[in-house]
């Protein structure tokens, strides 16, 4: 999926619940900082395969009819620029979906004064269609008048078939969910035997990430919300004197940022608090208009998951957290103990991961099994419609890249693709789908069968990598390093470094442009952060071949030719939540030497719950601009799981160096997939390794030691 938003206007929300102030919103608020084109504009730079809109109106209740027929509660709904005519009944049978050309017309053959129209809900949704067998364009409407726009994938929970498209299933499962709330479903539906569902527990069933707006007709309530761990992007606005809609969306407007050179001049502006991440959760609003004063009011509430398996993921509590001495002592000699078996027996652990000979899995080994698992579901091919996709296809193009430092994390989610990507996949989905004919260039011309376009088999893995300071950059360093073990991994696979070279002086135009996709975060160390992730997501950069054409050489570059090449991989692993999980941070260190196990395990707690705000939004964010789909198999709910299955002390030792101790259970999975050299690898954050970090303190501090003086990682870019 790609992006999506929802414009609010003519409706005073009620914010009681959430303990903000409410504010009256007009329909055509003079004081709007941004427009619904600037948002469309957001979320067309991610690259969509199609962008829609649609608008629904909002009638407050009149006395009057029209034609012998009461004007109460009247939900209309107008197309896009491009949509479809559409006829659907509602909840008041007098529910019409129309065409923006024809709006007007409309509102005339139905006798209604548009001056009466007191509210007005716009949806738009930007469509990066992987799954499918044939196009959609967002906003989905069913028959019944509900209105869906979907940003996320569903790896699990609700059944979606390889041909199927994640967003019409889930638009289908919420089309039977029950028109009441989750407490009300909870106390009403279920006692009285109704095997219907609620919105609540089709959203809580998710397994992995989404950010949805859902329009249910019936109840006229807008839910919306983003998973319990926020690994999609939302942003909102809640009414304020400035501007009085309540506005949703997955990026904030280039327009957020002004026009002046000044990057501090800049952040300053006003539409630099405009956003905020909305907090994880599900919450809804339902419109009413039965007040006194005739305005329509919308009580937002939030609303409790209903999955009890979500919540211990979420408490991230762990049931062994301070090891007595001989626990410590037995954890480290486990491992070594296995080591030893399996250098005598080596075929105790299959280069393939198959099943693990061993009466009692390792921690590690279990870890390895479920992160194996997660990398596959996130790596699956899916039937796709996109006719682009056969272009890519025959031009040899890889379906799935890793953003990749050569570090520990990286190199672990390399290796698993590899196994988890069979090269011959395109052959797979060419049986799949050949019934359609998508890679068939003529099916039949004048009866006689035409030659089939030729299928060229892929074994490419994209591995992108950025730098600013070109060789000499530390993660360009273990990149190469890593390429060159990766090869010994499985000589067999076309591993493809992609190097991404970047001079931060010559960034101006694009600074400003992530600053855009940052907000509303705004520190200088997020600028570091999100302008290394945008470059190295776009995917373009340069490959080294031999000049035999082998790109499996030893890495020697003098014996190489450069070529350039951008990645069109849609589907980018993400190593995010690794370090949070197993201890990777160098604060970790600190909070277990100042409190011991209980203040590791409190910090690392700390990190989990709060991932959503200080990095996925953002993450999400920058890498989607580039038309690209983060995934991240370390935040799968079975990994999280997993690994909070353990004691602490099998998940870190941080009495032991660094390189050992910090992320051992990650070290030691590394281990077993042979990936030595990798496996002692120290932790390195990308802002560092890529040296965009030390670029940016020469350039806004005067140099790395004015920079650490004055907090650079977290001060905030504002006006001077």
């Amino acid at each position: 999926m790609c992006g999506i938003a929802l414009i609010v206007s003519g409706v005073r929300i009620d914010l009681s619940s959430l303990f903000l102030s409410s504010i009256t919103s007009s329909a055509q608020s003079e004081q709007s900082l941004f427009s619904i084109d600037d948002i469309k504009e957001a979320l067309t730079r991610r690259g969509p395969d199609s962008l829609g809109s649609k608008k629904v109106f909002l009638h407050s209740k009149i006395s009057s009819s029209v034609g012998g027929r009461d004007r109460r509660d009247v939900l209309s709904c107008a197309g896009g620029e491009d949509a479809t005519k559409y006829d659907f009944p509602c909840s008041t049978n007098a529910c019409q979906c129309i065409t923006s050309e024809s709006e007007e017309l409309c509102w005339k053959d139905n006798g209604f004064n548009k001056r009466e129209c007191v509210a007005e809900l716009y949806f738009i949704g930007a469509t990066l269609q992987l799954r499918g067998v044939k196009p959609i364009v967002q906003p989905l409407v069913d028959a019944s008048g509900n209105i869906l726009v979907y940003n996320g994938e569903i790896f699990g929970g609700i059944d979606v078939s390889i041909d199927s498209n994640d967003a019409e299933v889930l638009m289908e499962s919420l089309g039977k969910c029950c028109s009441c709330s989750s407490h009300e479903h909870i106390s009403t539906c279920h006692e009285i035997g109704k095997e219907e569902t609620s919105v609540p527990d089709i959203l809580s069933a998710i397994k992995g990430p989404w950010a949805l707006i859902y329009l249910q007709a019936s109840s006229r309530t807008t839910w919306f919300g983003r998973d319990a761990f926020g690994r999609r992007s939302l942003l909102v606005h809640w009414p304020t004197s400035k501007d009085s809609r309540l506005l949703l969306s997955s990026a904030s407007p280039p327009s957020s940022i002004g026009k002046s050179s000044d990057l501090g001049e800049e952040c300053g502006q006003d539409g630099s608090n405009f956003w905020e991440e909305l907090p994880c959760g599900i919450y809804s609003v339902s419109v009413d208009d039965s007040n006194l004063d005739g305005n329509m009011v919308g009580e937002v509430e939030r609303h409790e998951w209903t999955d009890p398996m979500l919540y211990e993921l979420i408490n991230w509590e762990r049931m062994s957290v301070q090891p007595k001495p001989e626990e410590l002592n037995i954890s480290r000699m486990k491992f070594r103990s296995r080591q030893h078996d399996m250098s005598v027996n080596a075929t105790n652990v299959p280069h393939e991961l198959g099943l693990i000979e061993a009466p009692i899995l390792l921690p590690s080994e279990a870890v390895l099994i479920t992160l194996r698992e997660a990398v596959k579901r996130r790596s699956t091919i899916n039937t796709m419609f996109k006719a682009a996709n056969c272009d890519n296809i025959q031009q040899g193009h890889a379906p799935v890249a890793v953003l990749f430092s050569g570090g520990l994390d990286s190199m672990i989610l390399a290796a698993l693709l590899d196994n988890c990507l069979d090269p011959k996949w395109i052959k797979d989905l060419f049986d799949l789908v050949a019934h359609c004919g998508m890679f068939l260039a003529r099916l039949e011309v004048a009866g006689k069968l035409m030659t089939p376009l030729k299928l060229v088999i892929t074994d490419d893995i994209d591995l992108l990598n950025v730098s600013f300071d070109k060789e000499l950059a530390p993660d360009r360093i273990s990149s190469q390093d890593g390429l060159k073990e990766l090869k010994r991994f499985s000589p067999s696979r076309r591993w493809k470094l992609v190097e991404i070279d970047a001079d931060l002086s010559n960034l101006t135009l694009e600074t400003r442009h992530v600053m855009s996709l940052l907000n509303p975060a705004r520190t200088y160390m997020d600028l570091n952060i999100g302008l290394a992730l945008w470059l190295a997501s776009s995917g373009s950069g340069w490959v080294y071949e031999e000049r035999i054409g082998n790109v499996n050489s030893n890495y020697d570059i003098e014996n190489c030719q450069s070529i350039k090449y951008k990645s069109e991989a849609r589907i980018l692993l993400v190593g995010s939540g690794a370090d949070e999980q197993c201890a990777g941070y160098g604060r970790h260190r600190t909070k277990y030497r100042n409190g011991s196990w209980i203040g590791l395990h409190e910090e690392m707690k700390l990190d989990m719950q709060r991932i959503w705000k200080r990095n996925l939004g953002r993450d999400d964010r920058c890498i989607a601009d580039n038309g690209k789909e983060a995934r991240f198999p370390f935040l799968d709910e079975d990994v999280i799981r997993t690994l909070l299955g353990f004691p602490l002390w099998e998940i870190a030792d941080l009495d032991q160096p660094s390189g050992k101790g910090d992320k051992k259970i990650l070290r030691e999975a590394a281990q077993l997939l042979g990936l030595h050299e990798a496996a002692v690898l120290p932790k390195r954050a990308i802002q560092f390794g890529s040296r965009i970090a030390r670029e940016s303190n020469r350039k806004n501090f005067g140099s790395n030691r004015a920079a650490n003086l004055a907090s650079a990682g977290s001060a905030e870019i504002s006006r001077p």
